[in-house]
C-alpha cells in the first residue's frame, strides 16, 4: 500500500501562491521553444515543486521505454511498472523500500509517447494533481520538440534507419489519433527498413479517413510511390473528394509522375455518427472485422479492383465502393500482405489463419486499441524471429459511439 498523507504547504497560504507564481512564470516564458527537452522537463518540474522527475520515451517498436537523460536504464514495456502505465494508459503507483514512484503515461491526444516517473516520500491529492498537470504539460511539448529536435528522435531509435524508411516516416501522421468516439492506430515493420508500405488517417467532425498503401518493390522508388499516393490522396481529400475521386487522383498522379510504378491499397471512410463504413479495395488483402472477442469471417471480403496506377492499362471499369454497418465496439484491421507472408522459424508462412488467431487473441484482452495492436504486431514478429520478407503494416480502428440508451440518453 502506498502512503497517503494530507496536502502540505504547497496547497495553502504562501506555499500555494509561490507555486502558482513559479508555474505562471514558466508558462509565460517565451524561451521554451529554444531549450532542449531535458531542460524544459527540469524547469517544468521545478515550477510544480516535483523535481526531480524522469521522462521515458517509447522506442520505435514499443518494446522499451528509453530515459530522456542518463543515468537511468531503459525499461521493458512488457515487464516494468513504467511499462504497466504505458500499456494501460493509466497512473501506476510503485512503492519502494525508501520512497514511492508514481508513473504516469505521456499521451498527446490519443498517441502514447512514453511515461513520466515522479518520486515522492508520500502521496497526497495535491501531489497527484501536480503530477498529472506536469504529464499533460509535457506530452504536447514532446510532440512539438520531436518535429524539429533530432535529439528527441534519436532517443526513440535503437538501430540505424534506412533511407526509404526515413523518407516515408517523415510523411506519416501520428501513430495514433482519436476521440472518445473513435481511435485509429497503426504500426509498421521492419521499423527501420520500411520500403513501400505507408498508412494515413485523419479526422473531421463527422468522418474518419484512413488508408493503407503497399507499393511495388522494396526500395527508394517504392517509397516514392507510396509518398506520391499519400500526397495525392490527402490533396483530393482536403478538397472534399469522395472515395472514388480519391482513388482517381492517385491513379492520375502515379500515371503522370511514376508511370512504371503501382501500389495496392485500401481506402476507407467511417461516418462517426452512424457507423457506416465505406471502402475501396485496390488489389489489397481484405480488411478484417473484429466484433467482441471474435473475428467475423469474410465480413469485408469483396472482389478487389486493380491496383492504383494501373486502371488505364487494365480496365476502364469504375472503382467499386463497398459499405458495411459497424456495431458499437467493432474493430476493423487494414493490413498489408507482409503480415501473412512472414516466415516462421521452420520456413512455413505465418499465413492468414495464424494471423486471424493472433487477431482474436489480441482483441480478447480488453486492452486499449493501441496496446492491442502493439501486442498483435509483436506476436507476428516473435513468431517469425523478426525476419520479415516484406514490409508489414497494420492499421486498427475502433468505433465507440455514445450510448443511445439509459438515463443520459432519455
Amino acid at each position: 500500500m502506498c502512503r497517503l498523507v494530507r496536502a502540505g504547504n504547497v496547497t495553502a497560504g504562501e506555499g500555494r501562491e509561490d507555486l502558482d507564481a513559479k508555474l505562471a512564470a514558466f508558462l509565460a516564458g517565451g524561451h521554451i521553444a529554444e531549450l532542449d527537452l531535458s531542460t524544459v522537463v527540469t524547469l517544468a518540474a521545478e515550477a510544480l515543486d516535483l523535481a526531480p522527475v524522469q521522462v521515458y520515451l517509447a522506442d520505435l517498436q514499443q518494446r522499451q521505454l528509453i530515459p530522456l537523460t542518463a543515468p537511468a536504464d531503459p525499461l521493458p514495456v512488457d515487464d516494468s511498472a513504467g511499462g504497466w502505465a504505458y500499456r494501460k494508459q493509466s497512473l501506476h503507483v510503485e512503492e519502494g523500500a525508501r520512497d514511492i514512484t508514481v508513473w504516469l503515461p505521456l499521451i498527446d491526444g490519443a498517441e502514447r509517447l512514453g511515461v513520466l516517473a515522479v518520486p515522492t516520500p508520500a502521496v497526497d491529492p495535491s501531489f497527484l494533481l501536480r503530477s498529472r498537470a506536469l504529464a499533460s504539460l509535457l506530452a504536447p511539448l514532446i510532440t512539438s520538440k520531436r518535429a524539429f529536435k533530432d535529439s528527441v528522435v534519436q532517443r526513440t531509435r535503437t538501430e540505424t534507419m534506412g533511407l526509404p524508411a526515413e523518407m516515408l516516416r517523415a510523411l506519416l501522421p501520428p501513430r495514433t489519433i482519436g476521440t472518445p468516439r473513435i481511435v485509429s492506430t497503426a504500426v509498421m515493420e521492419p521499423a527501420y527498413e520500411i520500403g513501400g508500405d505507408a498508412y494515413d488517417h485523419a479526422l473531421t467532425t463527422t468522418t474518419l479517413h484512413a488508408a493503407v498503401v503497399d507499393a511495388m518493390g522494396h526500395d527508394l522508388s517504392s517509397g516514392l510511390t507510396a509518398a506520391v499516393a499519400l500526397a495525392a490522396c490527402r490533396n483530393a481529400r482536403r478538397t472534399g473528394s469522395d472515395l472514388s475521386e480519391l482513388t482517381s487522383a492517385v491513379d492520375e498522379a502515379l500515371g503522370a509522375w511514376l508511370p512504371d510504378q503501382f501500389c495496392t491499397a485500401v481506402l476507407i471512410q467511417l461516418d462517426l455518427a452512424t457507423g457506416a463504413l465505406r471502402w475501396i479495395n485496390c488489389g489489397h488483402p481484405p480488411p478484417l472485422l473484429v466484433r467482441g472477442p471474435r473475428l467475423v469471417s469474410e465480413a469485408m471480403e469483396r472482389e478487389p479492383d486493380v491496383p492504383m496506377g494501373l486502371p488505364a492499362l487494365l480496365t476502364e471499369a469504375p472503382r467499386q465502393v463497398h459499405q458495411i454497418a459497424l456495431e458499437p465496439g467493432d474493430r476493423v484491421l487494414l493490413h498489408t500482405d507482409g503480415i501473412t507472408e512472414a516466415r516462421l522459424a521452420d520456413g512455413e508462412e505465418f499465413g492468414a489463419d495464424r494471423f486471424a488467431q493472433a487477431v482474436i487473441h489480441a482483441a480478447s484482452t480488453g486492452e486499449p486499441a493501441p496496446e492491442t495492436l502493439r501486442r498483435l504486431i509483436h506476436s507476428v514478429l516473435d513468431a517469425s524471429e523478426n525476419k520479415l520478407r516484406d514490409d508489414a503494416t497494420i492499421l486498427l480502428l475502433e468505433w465507440n459511439p455514445p450510448s443511445t440508451s439509459g438515463p443520459a440518453a432519455e
